[in-house]
Parts: C-alpha cells; structure tokens; sequence
C-alpha cells in the first residue's frame, strides 16, 4: 500500500500543515510520496524531499498550478489516484477546497477532520462540533482523507527522497484565476502558531484589537478572533478560530472577550494551556480555561502587556 500526501504551499515554502499530514499518512501505509503541484516550485519539492517518511516526491510544476486552484488540483490528484490506496491532505482552506471534489470524481466518501488513525481503513474524527469523537470504517478502494494538524506531529526534517518530475494536468479550462487578496503579517501563521491571542465580539471593535496585537508581538504569536468579532466586521475571515474557521492547538492560547460558544471551542479546545479574560464569571469560555481572569478586558490586557515589558 502507499500514500499520496498532497503538498501545501505557496510556491516557495513547504507549509507546516504538510508535515502533519505526511505523519498521518505514515500511520496509514509504509510509503508515502508526496505531491507537490504549483509554479516555480522546485524549492518546495526539495524542502519536501528532506521530510523523514518520504520515500518520493512528485513534481507538477507548471502554470495551470500557479494558484493551487481546487479545480487544476482535483485533476492532479485524479490522474494519479490509481496508484494509491490513500489520498491525504490537511483540513485547511485549501484541502477543504480540492479534496470533496476529488472524493465525488472518485464517487468515494470522503472521511474529514481525522484525529487518529486505528488501522489504514478506520479513523477517529470529531462529530457534533468536537462535543464526540465517532470511528468510522471506509470501505472505498481509494480513501480521501483530511486529517486535522493538531492530532499529529509534525514530520521532522532528515529525509532523503527522491523528486520525480511528472506531467501536469489541467482541469477545467473554463476556470480562470482572476485576483486574490492576500492579508500579510510578520507575525506566525494562525494555524502554526505558538502562542494564540484571540478577541471576541468583547473587543467591541475592530480597533480594539491593537491591544491584542501588541500583546501577540510581545509573546511572539499570532492573532486569532471568534465567528462573532469577524462576523460584526472587527477582523478578516482568515482570522476566524473555530469549527467554521481554522484549528488550532498552541502552547498558550488566550481568549479575549470571547464567551466560548461551542463552535470556538472546537477550534481551539486541543491547545496545551488556555487563558480566558472575561468579564462575565458564568462565560463558557471558562469551563475549559486552565486559567481565567473575571476583568474588565481594557484594563487587564495593557496591564498583562505592561509587565511583559
């Protein structure tokens, strides 16, 4: 049996979301090779060669995969699937985008959100929002997995695979890549970070959260906010922690002016240590805090970044 774990990245570097799902996918077979489908991209086939698992990395370099479209990808991924008993890829936005339409060409049901792996056809995955965990039995000749980043380590570096270059493949011409916005920081990825500072709709307003960012920069960490704070407009979508938003799971995770709906916390229950400011003593939120602090945010926080320094 073997793998085929599909690459994220962004053309240069090799995310850290691939890292976990390359150990996932060692749980599900002995080989694993790595798919790696973009544009000048050869950088990224050689940072995933290193990876310790790898046995083979397959590298579709050309235009139609400048953008990682979900189409262009899907048919990437269908062309090589005979060849597979797996097909893996991390639950973020852009395995959530190609994998459920690889999964439907294959006429397979796909099995999302794994957090363990028991045997190559049984996985354990969350169900009614993270509130239980469900072992389903896939049946499929080709299983699609997603795998979520928190219920794996990452793979470490001291691989020595070989890159096989392969030809691309084009999915639907009618599709065109017409623009992007891209939100840049110099802060840590949100999903990779290891330390989260995360607001809720508490903060009261977008402007608020410079609290929040000065906070993050002094622990060197990224910040998050809650469905409630990106959905009032204080914060862009690709901030949201939750079930509908990303997954993550830091050393320190604070939650700021967040009550802890059960969406939020299956976005961020898994982290090592979680800190709750809120002035509300009954907020859910504090149910699953290691520590919490009942305070008015807008004096604890300057206070908490004051004596950082």
């Amino acid at each position: 049996m073997a793998v085929l774990v599909i690459a994220e990245h962004d053309n240069a570097t090799l995310k850290v979301a691939t890292r976990h799902a390359v150990t996932a996918g060692r749980e599900m077979a002995q080989e694993v090779h790595l798919l790696v489908a973009g544009q000048g991209c050869a950088a990224v086939a050689e940072q995933g060669a290193r990876l310790q698992g790898v046995s083979k990395v397959l590298l579709a370099d050309a235009a139609v995969h400048a953008h990682a479209s979900a189409e262009n990808l899907a048919a990437q991924v269908l062309a090589l699937a005979g060849q597979y008993t797996h097909l893996v890829a991390a639950a973020s936005a852009t395995g959530k985008g190609f994998m459920p339409r690889v999964a439907a060409l294959l006429d397979a049901a796909q099995v999302s959100d794994v957090l363990a792996v028991e045997a190559p056809d049984t996985f354990v995955r969350p169900i009614y929002a993270g509130n239980a965990l469900a072992t389903v039995q896939s049946p499929d000749p080709v299983k699609v997995v997603t795998v979520r980043t928190t219920g794996f380590d990452p793979a470490p570096d001291g691989g020595n695979a070989s890159v096989e270059a392969i030809e691309a493949v084009q999915g639907d011409a009618r599709v065109r890549f017409v623009g992007q916005e891209v939100t840049l920081s110099s802060r840590p990825e949100l999903a990779a970070a290891r330390v989260v500072v995360s607001g809720g709709r508490g903060m009261g307003n977008g402007g608020n959260f410079a609290l929040l960012e000065t906070l993050a920069d002094q622990l060197g960490g990224a910040v998050g906010a809650s469905r409630a704070a990106v959905d009032a407009g204080f914060m862009p979508n690709d901030y949201q922690v939750g079930q509908t938003g990303k997954i993550v799971a830091p050393e320190l995770y604070i939650a700021v002016g967040i009550s802890g709906a059960i969406q939020h916390l299956a976005g961020m229950k898994d982290s090592k240590v979680i800190v709750a400011i809120n002035k509300d003593p009954e907020a859910p939120i504090f149910q699953v805090a290691d520590y919490g602090l009942v305070a008015d945010l807008f004096e604890a926080v300057p206070q908490i970044s004051g004596s950082l320094g």
